[in-house]
């Protein structure tokens, strides 16, 4: 096979041969560009893009660690004490939220609440009633805020 493609090369013309010498080179210049060179070039261009997005996530993930040991820190309360807290937070958000609970668990309902007075009370028994939502059913209703349910476990064991 070697011999016939020598053969074969050596009866082209020696125009046909340039020409068939630089058409290897092109395509050779095309599968380097194409395997080798654009992915990499793609990859540098992408890079920091790509950086500052982890570091954003990175620091996310510092601020909620952070968050969970000093969560982890507090000392325990009663069932008592975060119903008593979450009580006290659901006051806060208006006639559009009722609250029932039911020994460590606590059914929130809510009706047009603002979005930034559902995530204030979200924190607030989180830290303060170390309640952790376990089910949420959330529809938006405009600008008028959200309505649905969240389920919360209540922390502490005894009452």
């Amino acid at each position: 096979m070697g011999q016939q493609a020598g053969s074969r090369w050596q009866a082209l013309a020696p125009r046909e041969r340039a020409a068939l010498g630089v058409a290897g080179v092109v395509l050779g210049l095309f599968l380097c560009w194409t395997v080798a060179i654009q992915p990499a070039l793609a990859t540098l261009r992408s890079a920091p893009g790509q950086i500052e997005q982890l570091d954003v996530q990175l620091q996310r993930m510092q601020r909620l660690a952070s968050e969970a040991r000093e969560l982890q820190a507090l000392p325990p309360i009663t069932t008592a004490q975060a119903s008593l807290a979450l009580k006290a937070a659901t006051d806060r958000l208006g006639a559009g939220a009722k609250l029932v609970v039911q020994g460590d668990r606590a059914t929130l309902t809510l009706d047009a609440v603002p979005p930034d007075a559902l995530r204030s009370w979200l924190v607030e028994v989180r830290s303060g009633a170390r309640a952790r939502p376990v089910e949420v059913r959330l529809t938006q209703q405009g600008a008028q805020g959200y309505a649905g349910s969240v389920v919360l476990t209540l922390a502490g064991g005894g009452s």
